[in-house]
């Protein structure tokens, strides 16, 4: 009995062992076969590194280091291929926008025209409220509002926009002439940009030049260091345009005060009035709120402000 279990471990020893061998062989027949298919890829490349040693220029071994074909390029001529001062002179760009410099005598085709445009309209708030007479009405239309004691009516929106359109009214000749005087001319091609710029703001400098103190320009032309001799054509645009709007400032300054003056009225009246009747902890706003609500609207406020306002630029 005995010799026959130690028959059978020997049998199960020997079976295990080649089980163990014959694996072992299929796992090294499998890994010598990856080994051999591999070898031929990694000498082809690395025989292409080795043999391929000739140095290389980019700048010569190739037509050109711009991508895509010279139609889709954003540039004409290849870099460095000018030859004369006068290739230089001309911007090498070639798609929509096109800028060409040649002596002063240059055009802005009607891309640029077009960005150029949008950049006015994103400038438009400033200048609208440097260049016009936006300033005096808007301010004049706030002390009104706080004069009465409405704090909220007329909303904000509302007296911007009673401010635009009085704007657009009082400015209408001004515009007027500085589209036929300028805009027109230049689409039809009869003045460069310099010309257009210079006569674009002929009718505004008449305007701000008619409303503006002539303290003010004194004031900006000493801190400037510049002489005047009294004349708009002497003034530049960069000393008209701050005195302008300083002599805005006062003039809307002076109106706000001579339109608080009968308000100021009504809450003195208001206020006496309920002193001598002991009625001390009520508020003089109060009572006199409605009243000076009532003296507006009989006087018809809303028509003298606003022709007030209106008769001041002329």
């Amino acid at each position: 009995m005995r010799s026959n279990r130690g028959d059978g471990k020997i049998k199960d020893y020997i079976k295990l062992n080649l089980r163990k061998g014959i694996i072992s062989a299929l796992a090294c027949l499998f890994m010598a076969t990856i080994v051999a298919f591999s070898t031929p890829l990694m000498a082809g490349a690395t025989e292409n590194i080795i043999v391929d040693t000739t140095p290389t220029d980019p700048t010569t071994d190739r037509d050109s280091q711009l991508t895509g074909t010279r139609e889709d390029r954003t540039n004409i001529n290849d870099p460095g291929s000018a030859e004369t001062p006068d290739d230089l002179k001309e911007l090498n760009i070639a798609n929509t926008v096109t800028v060409t410099y040649d002596n002063g005598n240059g055009q802005l085709n009607g891309a640029l025209r077009i960005l150029i445009t949008l950049t006015l309209i994103a400038l438009a708030p400033t200048l609208l409220v440097m260049m016009t007479s936006f300033t005096r009405i808007v301010v004049a239309l706030h002390f009104t509002r706080t004069a009465i004691g409405t704090q909220t009516s007329p909303p904000n929106l509302v007296m911007i926009g009673i401010a635009l359109f009085m704007t657009l009214f009082i400015m209408q000749p001004t515009l007027t002439e500085a589209y036929n005087t300028a805009v027109i001319p230049f689409e039809n091609g009869d003045m460069d940009q310099q010309e257009f710029f210079e006569e674009v703001m002929k009718p505004f400098r008449h305007f701000m030049y008619g409303q503006t103190q002539t303290k003010d320009v004194r004031l900006f032309m000493q801190i400037d260091g510049l002489e005047w001799d009294g004349e708009l054509e002497s003034i530049p645009n960069v000393v008209l345009v701050p005195s302008f709007i300083v002599s805005e400032l006062r003039t809307a300054f002076i109106i706000g005060f001579l339109i608080y003056i009968p308000f100021i009225v009504i809450d003195m009246v208001v206020a006496s009035v309920l002193m001598s009747m002991g009625m001390m902890m009520l508020p003089p706003t109060t009572i006199s709120l409605p009243f000076k609500i009532l003296l507006f609207v009989l006087a018809d406020g809303w028509s003298l402000i606003i022709g007030n306002l209106v008769k001041s630029f002329y």
